[in-house]
Formats: C-alpha cells, structure tokens, sequence
C-alpha cells in the first residue's frame, strides 16, 4: 500500500468534518487572497515590461498571451498531480514554478532577454492555475447543496489581491531601483516572494488534504487507481450530459470575457478616454468578476445550477450589448464591463459547482483539471483573435462575435433542463 493509499483509507470522522470544512477554507482563501495578489501586481506592467524588452509595442501583446498559454499548459499536469497526490502537492508546485517564473522574468528583463521573459511569463502562469484550482479545493468537503457557495467564497477572496496588486505595482517597482533591477521587472520580484509565502502556507495549514479526505468518505469501489486516472475524468465528463454543459458554460463565459475585456482599455482609448478613467473602468469590471461572487453562489444553491447559467447567458448577453453599442459613452462602456463581469462571475461558479456534481467523486480532479485546460486555452485563442476583429471590423463586431458564443450555450442549457424535466 502506498502513501497515498494510506492517507485516503485513514477513517474520517464525520463530527469533525464541519470545523475541518471551516478551517480549510480560512486556509484557502488565504492563499487565494496572496496568490492573487501575486498576480494582479505582476500582470498589471506585464506589458509594459514587454514592450521595453522587446523594443515594439507589436509584441507587448505576448506576455499576458504566454501566461495565459502557461496556464493552460500547466492545467493538465498539475491536476494528474492532484489526482495522485491531492491538492496541496499540487498547489505548492503551481506557487513554486509560479515563483520561479517570476524569477526568470527578473532575469530576463535584467539582461534584455525577449524569449527568455516569454518563459518566465509562461511560468508565471502556474500561479493563476493554483488559483483556478483552489474553488474545486473548497468544493471537496462542501455539502452538495452549498458547493456552489463554497466555490464562490473562495473565488471571492481574490477580489482583495485583484484590488490591491496594481495599486502596489509601482512601490514594488520603485523598490527595487537600487537593485539593477528595471523598475518594471519589480513587481514580478515581489510576485516571486508572495507566491513562496503561498506555497509555504498551503504545504503547513492545508492538513488534512480536502481532497483525500474527500476519497476516504466516498465508496469503496470509487477509491481505485483507475477510477481516478486522467481518462477516467475524461470518459466521465463525456458520458453526463449536465458535465459537458458545465464544461461549455465555463469555457464560453470566460472566453467572451477575457475577448471582450481585453480590447476595452483600446475601443475606450479611440474614443478620447483617458488612463485614469480606463482604470476605473477596468477596476469595476474586476469589482463584477470577484465581489459579488458569494451571491452567485447563492443563488445557484438555491435556484439551481441550470438558473445560475441562464443567468451567465443573460447577463453575458446584455453586456455585449452595452459595450458594442457603447460608442463614445464611457459612462455605458463601463457599465456594460461590470455586467460582463458578473456573467463570468455567474459562469464560473455555476459551470463548476455543476461539474464537481455531474462526476464520480474519483474523477473530479481530473475533470477539473481538463476544465481549467479548456476554458484557459479557448480564452487564450479568443483573446488573439480578439485583437483581429477590431482591426478588421470593430470593438461592436467583437462583442457581436462574443454574444454568438453565447447561443449554442443557451441552446444546451435549455435542452439540459428539458431533459431534467422529462426524467423526473
């Protein structure tokens, strides 16, 4: 019997599951409020930092691009790790290859290395995987009907280092001057420590893994190797129905955001916007992604999980509408990106709480991995595409081009429920 072995066929007490659920929540909304912290203040001269190193503004566009592909990239194995292991191996690694990616971005922007900051940036991406993960952390010991909520607490806690990081960009920056080190490189030495904090508080206070214990209370036939190998999470997500809607919901809503998002800050530059109004404009979108996440949570254990995504539809839906027919209305502009964020708030929590449900308890990570890896690779190709539309055509073209994503998702959902309602 291995070690793992061991950890998932120690007996649980189920007294104690309450106050364990409560403490590692505290842990991982901890670690969510640090890693994003992390993020949002590297992220936030990510492109600045490119165009410096690179010497063209054409290329800037590549490093948010390579952390996003990182993330991507990154899913699948961590989640195998996961799978194996439990989630706190595979949170402490996501922190420390985050960390060393930061790392490398210093490094990189030091010597006036371009590839070598692509790297990095790619490695940085962990980090945001760490995060992704840690709602499906919070979601193993929740009841069935508070998963959602428990999804959404933790999803909730990054609206403080969301908030935080940009503000702290320049001190970091600052700080680092008499170091050699360019001011915009400072920020991503900062994220490095952050992120080793992170991974040190995960490996001390995340005992027992939420995940094992989760398998050491589940049957016995769904505890073997092969039920929670990779391809069971793959063959099990193909075989529910509700899974792959879960799967479509996730991906669509967080593609249409991140394509809608990030042409913003250009459309609202054409129309004569200044950089402290893009600012606010893109704060108030992030205030709709993480602080009203709780409710959204709420609402999809109360009304169901089919509700919460019609809901994402809906409000997708309108903030297309609002953003495309904007014009040179900033006022309409940032009204239409918070409701954008509140869609990819509802979608989220909602298209997760839905495929931890939809899966055998041994093949949830596996699944959630794949989950990160689809919405994260989708959101990347939406966000180049992104840029081609507006060239081409224009910011209202765009946002056209992301409310038709919507329609095969409303389509599915509705055919789900109809279904639902047939069988019962």
């Amino acid at each position: 019997m291995t070690s793992v072995e061991r950890q998932v066929s120690v007996p649980v007490d189920a007294e104690a599951i309450p106050a364990l659920r409560r403490r590692i929540t505290a842990v991982l909304i901890a670690s969510q409020i640090l890693g994003g912290l992390g993020v949002a203040t590297g992220i936030a001269l990510a492109t600045v930092l490119a165009k410096q190193v690179s010497g063209t503004e054409s290329l800037s566009g590549l490093a948010p691009t390579a952390t996003v592909s990182g993330t991507a990239v990154l899913s699948v194995p961590l989640a195998a790790l996961m799978t194996a292991r439990g989630r706190r191996p595979g949170l402490v690694l996501a922190y420390l290859i985050g960390a060393s990616g930061a790392g490398v971005v210093v490094v990189a922007a030091s010597i006036g290395s371009f590839p070598l900051l692509l790297l990095g940036m790619a490695g940085f991406g962990a980090a945001s995987s760490a995060n992704l993960q840690a709602r499906f952390a919070a979601a193993d010991l929740a009841e069935p009907g508070r998963r959602a909520r428990a999804i959404s607490n933790v999803v909730w806690a990054t609206t403080i280092g969301a908030v935080l990081g940009p503000n702290i960009a320049a001190p970091a920056g600052r700080s680092v001057s008499g170091l050699g080190i360019p001011e915009t490189a400072g920020p991503f030495l900062w994220a490095a420590g952050v992120f080793l904090v992170s991974a040190l508080l995960v490996a001390v206070l995340l005992r027992p893994d939420p995940l094992l214990t989760a398998r050491a209370l589940a049957p016995v036939e769904e505890r073997s190797a092969a039920a929670r190998s990779l391809r069971a999470g793959l063959a099990a997500v193909a075989a529910s129905p509700r899974a792959k809607l879960a799967l479509l919901t996730v991906t669509v809503s967080h593609t249409a955001m991140v394509s809608i998002m990030s042409m913003t800050p250009v459309d609202l530059g054409h129309h004569g916007a200044s950089i402290d109004l893009i600012g606010l404009v893109i704060s108030g979108h992030i205030a709709g992604m993480y602080a009203f996440s709780p409710l959204m949570g709420r609402l999809s254990d109360r009304l169901g999980r089919l509700s919460g995504i019609g809901l994402a539809v809906g409000l997708l839906a309108c903030a297309a509408l609002l953003a495309g027919t904007a014009g040179d209305s900033h006022r309409q502009t940032a009204v239409g990106l918070f409701v954008l964020g509140l869609g990819w708030s509802s979608g989220m929590v909602s298209g997760s709480a839905l495929l931890t449900d939809s899966v055998p308890q041994a093949a949830r990570a596996a699944a959630q991995g794949l989950s990160d890896l689809t919405m994260n690779t989708a959101a990347g190709l939406g966000g180049a595409a992104a840029g081609l539309v507006v060239a081409r055509a224009s910011y209202g073209w765009l946002n056209l081009v992301a409310a038709c994503l919507l329609v095969p998702l409303g389509g599915l959902a509705l055919f789900t429920r109809g279904r639902r309602g047939r069988g019962r």
